[in-house]
């Protein structure tokens, strides 16, 4: 059974990162940005600031009681004559060492960027990486590999607003279901510990790529949550399936990156043998025609927080299975095939 109702209470009380943290979050991004604008090296050669990952594509989740979570966000720097790739990311470092509040917090670099850790509030904590972005003299956007002290990508401009319109077209065709089944997809990595190692930006990707036009003119494929993500699942099943080794993943924005260094073959043959196990389950869960053995099913894979809401029952009613029951009956059948 479908568990719709079920499905939209437990994403919001869940998996969803709460308005709270994500005001803080904006906060916190606006004052490191007015920090490193007055620093007295770097500050006169920012021009802006722009979210980047999970942030700006709205997936962030509510992380583990004893996690944290994090939001990147690109640091828009003119290029300096005479600066190596690297030294954006040592200058950005050192401007967080200069200022009287940010050297007291953990602050430290990355290939990519920098990062700046927050004390936990109530054992949850926070930290942003800050993604130097910069512009070339010949007008190329790259970001630095401090690693190789080199610009990424070699040729060409990243192009960071790609990926965010690439998964855009995939909420319009899916009805604005894929954000929630990316984020219920990444709430069974990091709180189920179904598939350890997946980094976000490749779920993303491997998730949206089973999602086109053609199959988006069948109505029902993505009529709501748990059809989608059933259907989307079973589709990246068949997909990882007929790809034994790790396949390349080219990077959607077609900047020509990929992100080859996200993911090792290890790691790839987990997801893979994992995602075929989650598609089954999935499966008997949604197909299960009785309400209370639907609901153990889908809560094998979700936990038992998989429930009616903290707050109210479904159509206000005492019956946990009512609404459930009802959204079935309206369908005519809780059966949709691959092609639902």
């Amino acid at each position: 059974m479908e568990h719709a109702n079920y499905f939209k209470s437990f994403l919001r009380e869940q998996v969803n990162l709460d308005d709270t943290r994500l005001a803080t979050l904006e906060k916190r991004v606006e004052a490191v940005y007015d920090a490193l604008k007055a620093d007295r090296i770097i500050g006169d050669l920012i021009t802006g600031k722009r979210r980047q990952g999970s942030w700006a594509h709205r997936l962030i989740i509510k992380p583990r009681p004893d996690g944290e979570y994090d939001a990147d966000f690109m640091l828009e720097i003119d290029e300096v004559d005479g600066w190596e790739p690297q030294t954006y990311i040592d200058e950005v470092y050192n401007a967080l060492h200069r200022h009287s509040t940010y050297k007291k917090q953990k602050h430290g670099r990355k290939c990519r960027c920098v990062y700046l850790d927050y004390a936990p509030v109530n054992g949850v904590g926070c930290h942003l990486d800050i993604v130097p972005f910069v512009t070339l003299g010949d007008g190329r956007r790259v970001i630095v590999n401090r690693d190789d002290n080199a610009w990424e990508p070699r040729f060409g401009s990243t192009n960071p607003q790609g990926f965010t319109d690439w998964i855009k077209v995939r909420a319009e065709l899916t009805n604005g279901q894929f954000r929630e089944v990316v984020r219920l997809m990444k709430y069974l990595r990091d709180q189920r510990g179904s598939f350890d190692g997946v980094r976000s930006v490749v779920l993303t990707t491997v998730l949206g790529l089973q999602i086109n036009e053609w199959k988006a003119a069948d109505p029902q494929r993505y009529r709501n949550l748990p059809t989608a993500l059933l259907n989307i699942v079973e589709d990246l099943d068949q997909w990882l399936q007929a790809r034994p080794s790790k396949p390349f993943l080219e990077n959607p924005s077609g900047d020509g990156t990929n992100f080859d260094h996200r993911w090792s073959e290890e790691t790839y043959t987990n997801f893979r043998d994992r995602l075929h196990t989650i598609a089954a389950e999935m499966r008997a869960a949604y197909d299960e025609e009785d309400p209370e053995k639907s609901v153990s099913a889908w809560q094998k894979l979700l936990g038992d927080k998989f429930r009616p809401s903290s707050t109210s029952t479904a159509s206000g009613s005492s019956n946990p299975f009512s609404g459930a029951a009802s959204a079935v009956s309206a369908a005519g059948s809780s059966r949709v095939g691959r092609s639902g």
